[in-house]
């Protein structure tokens, strides 16, 4: 029986995934568990401290330290195992080469790890021919973490994997590690929806379409970040949107988002992580949700 999903997913030539021999990607998601482990380490050891160097960036976005050494650290343990590969990382910029993309966000929240609050955490994507193939996302502070390679499911630990080697996490062969399924909630009226912010949507000049998503739903929240995303593949939240993001924000989303059974596209319903936009769902509420934005818009339109 063919999943809601299966027609945005449909694609004629191989992907990505398709052409990687499956102990390569697994090679590669064990690299991106232990990039986890390293920025993990390297984010705690600073977590609110009182002293902790904080800078604007032109975008009147924050950094901090912490953010500026992950990435530093990533960048040097990537330079060692995958020299031929590119990087692209949210505070030093893209480094292209070949069809291999490592993509990094040293610590999404980082307005959250400024101010002491524990909702933060590493995003490290591999994406290959532009098309994420791995993801790890790691809350270091909830000692969580989430992680998928193409065709080998979407997998969390349960307390204390962390601390463990990545070798065979990879495939879920730890004991710690459980494997996650987005919700089967079907119908609007029963959803939850999470987004990042009232602000996000408003500058978009998309207000109205987040509140008549907010009136068709069961529940709102504003969960934020990544948190948002891993609810969504553990089937505790089934519709995530924002605004304003970039790759790095949403690169290692995709892979654990789709392998848990979900849709991942732009707010508009376009493929990929590289519209400036997100909307995740389940699948089952995808089409519901896209419909219910763009007849918001089209009421909000001037006549």
């Amino acid at each position: 029986m063919s999943r809601p999903n299966d027609s945005l997913n449909r694609v004629t030539d191989p992907t990505p995934s398709e052409r990687t021999p499956r102990r390569e990607l697994l090679d590669d998601l064990e690299l991106a568990l232990e990039l986890a482990d390293l920025a993990d380490r390297i984010a705690l050891e600073r977590f609110r401290s009182a002293d902790l160097e904080i800078a604007t960036k032109p975008d009147r976005t924050f950094v901090t330290e912490s953010d500026l050494a992950v990435e530093r650290a990533l960048r040097d343990r990537l330079s060692e195992a995958r020299p031929a590969d590119g990087i692209l990382g949210e505070e030093y910029g893209r480094d292209d080469r070949g069809s291999r993309q490592w993509i990094i966000d040293p610590i999404d929240g980082t307005s959250n790890f400024l101010r002491g609050v524990p909702v933060w955490g590493a995003l490290i994507s591999l994406a290959i021919d532009g098309e994420p193939v791995v993801g790890v996302a790691s809350m270091p502070t909830f000692d969580r973490r989430w992680w998928a390679a193409r065709g080998q499911g979407a997998w969390t630990n349960t307390g204390g994997a962390n601390d463990r080697s990545a070798s065979g996490r990879a495939a879920g062969h730890d004991s710690a590690a459980r494997r996650i399924r987005v919700s089967g909630v079907a119908d609007l009226a029963d959803a939850s929806l999470s987004f990042q912010s009232i602000a996000q949507w408003r500058d978009a000049g998309r207000l109205p379409a987040l509140l008549a998503l907010g009136e068709a739903v069961w529940r709102d929240r504003a969960y934020g970040d990544l948190w948002s995303y891993m609810l969504l593949a553990e089937g505790l939240v089934d519709i995530v949107g924002e605004f304003d993001v970039k790759e790095y924000d949403l690169a290692a989303l995709v892979p654990i988002v789709e392998e848990a059974g979900g849709v991942f596209t732009s707010v508009d319903g376009a493929p990929g992580h590289a519209h400036g936009s997100a909307l995740a769902t389940n699948g089952l509420l995808h089409g519901a949700a896209l419909s219910t934005i763009a007849g918001a818009a089209a009421s909000d339109a001037p006549r």
